[in-house]
């Protein structure tokens, strides 16, 4: 357990950076490395579960130290964040009701397909043109609902979505990863009360488990994250963005081949 616990506040570290730098919850990163290291600890059943509903539970607290770095730049737009809540809100919580439904390979293979997509998007720099302003209250509601329902699935916090949504509405980039940023905490909330739910009294989970939350997992991950997710939001308003992409592209790109590959054996 020690040895978890320090790999898991090792891995905090980057998941911080990560979402400080580009406006995501650290999802990305915390999923693959939590579907590495439970079944180490001896934990296979819901093991998928347990990934998604952790990474959840650790944006929650590293969104709200981002959310503050970024805030203290004035690069959050709060009115945008809580036309987007209501239906982030109720597009997680009901995204993670699904997922709890599901068995573990078919995320797997979401999950899998979804770092394809994050790695190509990422390193192309793939994004709408940014023609138009940011739509109503009712619509922005409407957005927040999908980007919600499709986090839960793979355990992140949005920013993947609603940054690219909010450049195509002419958003500047780094108000957009700061309005993300604010984003994720709804959606970590949501998505953790659901991934509990979802997994309550559920027999075959593992000790120190709240639902589908890993407590250790998730002690380990926050006790490094919000301590550096300030150097992230820091070093985001210093250094090109376009450039740490292709990079944490390439790394999406090996852990999706990694996933692949145990799908597949």
């Amino acid at each position: 357990m020690l040895t978890a616990l320090l790999i898991y506040a090792a891995s905090g570290v980057l998941v911080g950076i990560v979402a400080g730098l580009l406006g995501l919850g650290g999802g990305l990163v915390v999923v693959p490395i939590l579907l590495y290291s439970l079944p180490l600890q001896g934990i296979m059943e819901y093991n998928n579960h347990l990934a998604l509903g952790t990474s959840m539970a650790s944006i929650v607290f590293t969104s709200i130290s981002s959310v503050r770095a970024h805030h203290g730049r004035g690069a959050v737009l709060w009115p945008v964040v809580l036309r987007l809540a209501p239906g982030i809100i109720i597009g997680t919580f009901a995204g993670g009701h699904v997922v709890s439904m599901l068995s573990s390979k078919p995320l797997s293979i979401i999950f899998a397909f979804f770092l394809f997509y994050m790695s190509v998007q990422m390193f192309l720099d793939i994004k709408p043109k940014a023609s138009r302003s940011l739509p109503g209250g009712a619509a922005l509601a409407g957005v927040g609902g999908g980007i919600g329902f499709v986090s839960s699935f793979v355990g992140i916090g949005g920013g993947s979505m609603t940054i690219p949504f909010l450049s195509w509405c002419n958003t500047d980039m780094r108000l957009a990863i700061g309005t993300s940023a604010g984003v994720g905490f709804p959606i970590a909330l949501a998505g953790t009360a659901s991934y509990i739910v979802g997994g309550w009294d559920l027999p075959g989970l593992p000790e120190y488990s709240l639902g589908f939350v890993y407590l250790p997992a998730l002690l380990g991950l926050v006790s490094t994250s919000m301590l550096f997710a300030p150097l992230g939001a820091k070093i985001s308003h210093k250094v090109s963005v376009k450039k740490l992409k292709r990079f944490f592209a390439v790394f999406l790109f090996l852990m999706g081949l990694n996933m692949a590959y145990k799908i597949l054996t």
